[in-house]
């Protein structure tokens, strides 16, 4: 079953790749030798993305492991080439720490683009690929890097590692790595077997998942992280990045009311997105889409996609806080909060006037939020 491919056929060959110097990294000792990191519940039935909770010592983790190719054309596989990956026959032996830089640099200048500070971004990649803290890159460490750096989330990772709304990198093997568990997830909606859930009415689902939800309070603090991700991926340090999924599956919560991103693979650089769209042909706008929420629009006259994305990120992250957020909304501030919401929703194009009022937007939202709840409990 598909269940079975990753722990036992693929770690196999993991382990037996580690133990010929072929891949390395933080995770790899206590994967194969030390027997401190396991693999538990599958959380994910795709062969191509495999998803498992975990232990690592006494952490619990989230262990995420990619396989080959899937068999048919995808075009969104366009963002992470993964037979090249995979196959960590790269960089070949021989290469330099210096040149395996330059790899790296010229990566990320086509996945970020050619920023000031992308050689910045280039050293925490480096500082990552060091498992051993030696000071030195093997080759083993360099290849496990750069499989890992194909991936979207691995590179988001590594971008957003200072902030609080990614899940900390806890340690790699290959292009296998173990994040931080985020204790809720979803971020709304109750998870019931698929059977259940084919049968059930959307009305009734809807109210099972407003029953389920956080109190009103930590609900607005929750919205409140997802706007400060979407600031920190917009124009952040090291570029822009879209938000292609904003379901509520992508996301959770801790504790303390925290928004955490469960899966980033659809928060991809915008500078790869545009370059992939500007080579894609089309016939109808329908063509021109990535995941499940980036649209832009066919150019008829050449029949390939425009590079703008029709909806910004905040937009779109104010249509998944709408219904969450209104349902059991204190009435003193029901109205100015509905007001803001379609505003936001309504939000279009990537024009410097829509710059000015995203930020003027987003920044009434969290103040309107933040104002209402400051003073309770629930926003420690």
């Amino acid at each position: 079953t598909v269940q079975n491919v990753c722990p036992f056929l693929y770690l196999s060959s993991f382990c037996d790749k580690f133990r010929k110097g072929v891949i390395d990294g933080t995770a790899c000792s206590s994967l194969c030798e030390k027997n401190t990191l396991y693999l538990g519940k599958c959380l994910s039935a795709k062969p191509s993305n495999q998803v498992y909770s975990g232990n690592w010592g006494d952490m619990e983790g989230i262990i995420k492991c990619h396989m080959e190719d899937v068999p048919h054309y995808d075009p969104e596989a366009e963002l992470e080439p993964r037979r090249e990956a995979a196959s960590f026959n790269r960089p070949t032996k021989g290469t330099s720490v210096e040149k395996f830089r330059e790899m790296v640099l010229s990566h990320l200048k086509a996945k970020v683009g050619d920023q000031t500070n992308v050689q910045d971004l280039a050293a925490l990649v480096l500082g990552a690929a060091d498992a051993n803290r030696d000071g030195q890159i093997s080759l083993a460490e360099a290849r496990s890097a750069w499989a890992l750096l194909q991936l979207n989330e691995f590179l988001l990772a590594v971008v957003l590692q200072d902030r609080e709304h990614t899940p900390r990198l806890l340690g790699f093997c290959g292009d296998l790595y173990v994040v931080e568990k985020v204790p809720y997830a979803p971020l709304y909606g109750v998870s019931l077997p698929w059977a259940i859930e084919l049968w059930i009415p959307a009305g009734l689902r809807r109210s099972l998942d407003q029953w389920a939800a956080p109190s009103w309070p930590h609900k607005a603090k929750i919205a409140i992280g997802l706007l400060e991700l979407v600031e920190d991926v917009f124009h952040g340090t090291f570029g822009s990045f879209l938000m292609c999924d904003v379901r509520a599956a992508r996301f959770g919560y801790t504790e303390r009311h925290d928004l955490k991103v469960v899966d980033a693979r659809r928060i991809i650089p915008e500078a790869a997105f545009q370059e992939v769209m500007r080579e894609r042909r089309c016939e109808v706008d329908g063509d021109c889409v990535y995941g499940a929420d980036c649209h832009t629009s066919c150019d008829l006259t050449k029949h390939r996609c425009t590079t703008e994305v029709t909806r910004p990120n905040l937009a779109k992250a104010c249509g998944a806080l709408k219904d969450y957020l209104l349902w059991g909304v204190p009435s003193d501030v029901k109205e100015e909060l509905e007001k803001q919401l379609y505003a936001c929703i309504a939000l279009r194009g990537a024009t410097e006037q829509m710059e000015m009022e995203h930020s003027l937007i987003l920044n009434n939202l969290k103040t309107l939020l933040w104002k209402r709840i400051s003073h309770t409990k629930d926003s420690k």
